[in-house]
């Protein structure tokens, strides 16, 4: 089971890595790019993400962090020591601030902005929220995912260190 914890590791680096680097993007300017547009056209683009984004490469990167993250908390806290510890810290990092973030914030807003009537004032006022609520839970995911790939960076870096 040792020789399994620094594969489990490394893989979870990358996942959490892709997590991150997509995060950042929509923190960084698709959203700010879309707030520029009106809100009928913001929200159509953001549904068409929405719709798009779910595809075998995102639930690849989305769902393979998250497992391998549950694996890495329960298989590092078992391992104990600097490396495990870190890489179970790492994990539950990840599992609270992007997955469960996801999970309870996120998708709803993109549920309720998929329903909400196109080019309606339901819609707009729900964009306008969708811009600060929703921006500021993916600031959560992007800083979450970034503190998970520098703790399971660590504890690889421990383990290598350890052989």
């Amino acid at each position: 089971m040792a020789s399994l914890f620094p594969i489990l590791n490394f893989l979870a680096i990358l996942a959490t890595a892709l997590n991150a680097g997509l995060f950042f993007i929509f923190s960084v300017c698709i959203m700010a790019a879309f707030a520029r547009l009106s809100p009928a056209e913001g929200a159509a683009a953001m549904n068409a993400i929405n719709a798009v984004i779910q595809n075998p490469l995102f639930f690849s990167a989305f769902f393979g962090a998250t497992l391998l993250s549950l694996a890495l908390a329960v298989l590092g806290y078992m391992q104990g020591g600097a490396a495990g510890l870190m890489a179970a810290a790492g994990s539950v990092v990840f599992l609270i601030s992007v997955f469960g973030v996801t999970v309870v914030f996120n998708v709803p807003l993109n549920d309720a902005l998929a329903a909400a009537p196109a080019g309606s004032a339901e819609q707009a006022t729900l964009w306008q929220r969708y811009l600060d609520v929703w921006v500021m839970w993916n600031h959560v995911r992007t800083l979450g995912s970034l503190a998970a790939v520098a703790l399971l960076a660590l504890a690889f870096r421990q383990g290598a260190q350890l052989g």
